[in-house]
């Protein structure tokens, strides 16, 4: 059972193992969204302990993996200004753009600071009122309130040296995307619980309807990740495509009410570039006119700068369940924590990542034709 062994409640993880054995009469492929439950399953080999007709595929829930090369290299430009201080969670400091990455130019001299909190950026741009203080504001549906609350209390306390290069992006949009392209082969999806805490699962009914396709609102134990495959399963083998919440102890259908208003307020609904994946209609959060004094973009002109991808990264094909990391050539060899092409590798929620650090060991001792 791998590293399953290490769970606390291994016989219950059994047990529903079991059931999904019991359960299964045909191959199934289910998605996981989130980057976190990515981790799980690889961390305690959940997928080891499902009947071999049950495929996991890892998706695009990790908002620091899709962050496009284009947002990294417009960080770094602000980095390189002698008059600004780029603030950004830690996270962020190791993610490749085209000319390196934040810690790079951090070192070469950059006021580059780690925050735990975007209001932490608002106390700094308070104290130091000469000085230009940027925000790093990336992440889904989670973070983004906080990205929210930042901005208004700026708006709220006259601030003229606060802004945000906003990177925020929506999980429903990007399912359809997936379901939605040729070749697709998601029957189900395991959504990510710390979403719907914030926007309720309200917004997943849509997809449900058009594309019959089962969606399970799922926490990250172990032991809720097998339970929201058995409840995708068990759909799957009914003919049935509905919207259930395993993770009913923290997530409603409604979700937080006040934060969503907070949201609509400071942000708007647009188009947003993926890294590794494009263009998705309606898929990210971009500041509202009366707040576009606080966009970093605008503000320093930075529109222009567009970034490439690595030609050797398949991150793109990652983030859409198409390829496992393991089967990338460069993965481990070209491609590590220390020397990464995409931000998968160096995401702590990031797939390669998880691959690496749990996996790698296994991936070199299969044969090459299996990695390709």
């Amino acid at each position: 059972m791998r590293f399953l062994d290490e769970y606390r409640d291994k016989a219950g993880c059994r047990r529903l193992a079991a059931a999904i054995r019991q359960t299964v009469t045909r191959p199934h492929t289910i998605m996981e969204i989130c980057g976190g439950q990515t981790h799980t399953i690889v961390k305690y080999g959940i997928d080891d302990v499902l009947p071999p007709e049950i495929t996991l595929v890892h998706g695009p829930g990790c908002p620091v993996c899709v962050t496009p090369v284009e947002l990294i290299d417009k960080a770094l430009a602000l980095a390189a200004r002698q008059d600004v201080t780029l603030t950004s969670f830690g996270d962020m400091l190791r993610v490749p753009g085209s000319q390196g990455d934040l810690l790079s130019a951090k070192a070469a001299g950059g006021d580059v600071r780690i925050v735990y909190s975007p209001l932490d950026a608002v106390k700094l741009a308070r104290r130091d009122p000469g000085r230009q203080v940027v925000f790093f504001a990336v992440g889904f549906e989670t973070t983004a309130p906080a990205n929210a609350m930042a901005v208004y209390q700026a708006h709220q306390l006259g601030l003229k040296n606060f802004s945000i290069l906003s990177s925020h992006v929506l999980v429903p949009p990007a399912m359809e995307a997936i379901l939605s392209a040729p070749g697709n082969r998601v029957q189900g999806f395991l959504a990510a619980g710390h979403v719907c805490t914030v926007m309720g699962y309200w917004e997943y009914e849509p997809l449900v309807t058009k594309y019959r396709v089962p969606i399970v609102v799922t926490g990250f134990e172990p032991l809720d990740i097998l339970h929201g495959v058995y409840m995708c399963v068990r759909q799957l083998e009914e003919g049935r495509a509905e919207l259930e919440n395993q993770y009913s102890r923290s997530v409603n259908r409604e979700g937080n009410v006040q934060a969503q208003r907070l949201l609509r307020t400071v942000f708007e609904v647009g188009p947003r570039n993926w890294r590794g994946i494009g263009a998705i209609p309606a898929s990210g959060l971009g500041l509202r006119p009366e707040f576009a004094a606080f966009d970093a973009e605008k503000r320093f002109d930075l529109e222009g700068i567009v970034g490439g991808e690595s030609e050797r990264c398949i991150s793109g094909l990652v983030l859409q369940g198409v390829k496992k990391p393991h089967e990338c050539p460069a993965f481990g060899v070209e491609c590590t924590p220390e020397q990464p092409l995409g931000a998968p590798m160096v995401s702590s929620e990031g797939a390669c990542a998880a691959y690496y650090q749990y996996r790698r060991h296994e991936a070199a001792r299969q044969p090459a034709g299996e990695q390709a």
